[in-house]
């Protein structure tokens, strides 16, 4: 009878009569409005010259990225570009969240790691990943191997820390059902502590890949022949605030394109997490 009444429910709620109010309240009509009210406002600041000549209207951004797409820029196409970027940035998350999250794992599972890795760690932490530029390129040269090497650097320390604090805020009542059941120090952490930690480890891989995204900019504006932060520097030397600010959307929409996908892998790998829906 529950099922039956929640079925006829469902189908009262799907034939509500569409609405004005429905309408202004949709949260994809209010992104709608949000974005168009952005670009309003940005090609009012441009044609106001709010910021002298250095904002390029909307379109005049969309017309260098297009052109960009055609007309090399040092021997690559816009998509040469961004795949040169991606692929840094691939490479550098890649590495260090194979190393940082087992590491962080292990260091909240085992209290001898934990005391050999810890106080490196804390020394290292506090060191923004920018001041490693000069360094890596006096160790690397100003290849590719310094930009990955910037990479790793930023991205290590929130895949790690992450994974440590996502161990040890696992609730122990959780540990105690398991040992009721008749589970051993194998099944608290297969069936609880994994479990559990997967959300905060996917927490800080989404920061980690924002952290990656300034960290290669970082060093393709110091030193690079390719990338999106070439093509920003180059706007900016040739004083075409149309390259510049693409360059920046650019970015912005392939981070934000890897970083749906990471999400999309959190709710592969983690069906069990539980969302807030702000509705």
């Amino acid at each position: 009878m529950v099922d039956i009444a929640n079925e006829i429910k469902q189908q009262v709620q799907e034939r509500r009569p569409l609405t004005l109010a429905m309408i202004l309240t949709n949260r994809w009509f209010l992104y709608g409005v949000s974005m168009l009210a952005f670009f309003l406002a940005w090609d009012m600041a441009a044609v106001a010259r709010v910021f002298s000549s250095g904002l390029p209207r909307p379109y005049e951004v969309v017309l260098q990225l297009w052109r960009m797409m055609f007309d090399p820029l040092a021997g690559k196409s816009l998509l040469g570009h961004i795949w040169a970027s991606t692929q840094r940035i691939l490479i550098g998350f890649t590495i260090a969240s194979l190393v940082a999250v087992p590491l962080g794992l292990m260091m909240a599972l085992n209290r001898y790691v934990n005391a050999i890795v810890k106080p490196l760690f804390d020394l290292l932490k506090p060191m923004p990943p920018l001041a490693w530029i000069s360094i890596a390129i006096l160790w690397f040269g100003i290849g590719e191997t310094s930009k990955v090497f910037i990479i790793i650097i930023g991205t290590f320390v929130p895949c790690l820390l992450d994974a440590y604090n996502g161990v040890r805020l696992v609730e122990p009542e959780l540990y105690d059902v398991i040992r009721m059941l008749g589970g051993n120090r194998r099944h608290e952490i297969i069936q609880v502590c994994f479990p559990a930690a997967f959300p905060a480890i996917f927490a800080g891989l989404q920061i980690a890949l924002s952290i990656a995204w300034s960290c290669v900019l970082a060093a393709e504006l110091v030193s690079a022949r390719s990338g999106l932060g070439f093509i920003i520097i180059l706007g900016m030397n040739l004083s075409r605030p149309a390259m510049v600010v693409g360059g920046m959307v650019v970015i912005a929409l392939v981070a934000w394109t890897m970083s749906q996908l990471v999400s999309g892998l959190e709710r592969f790998v983690c069906p069990w997490k539980r969302e807030i829906d702000s509705r």
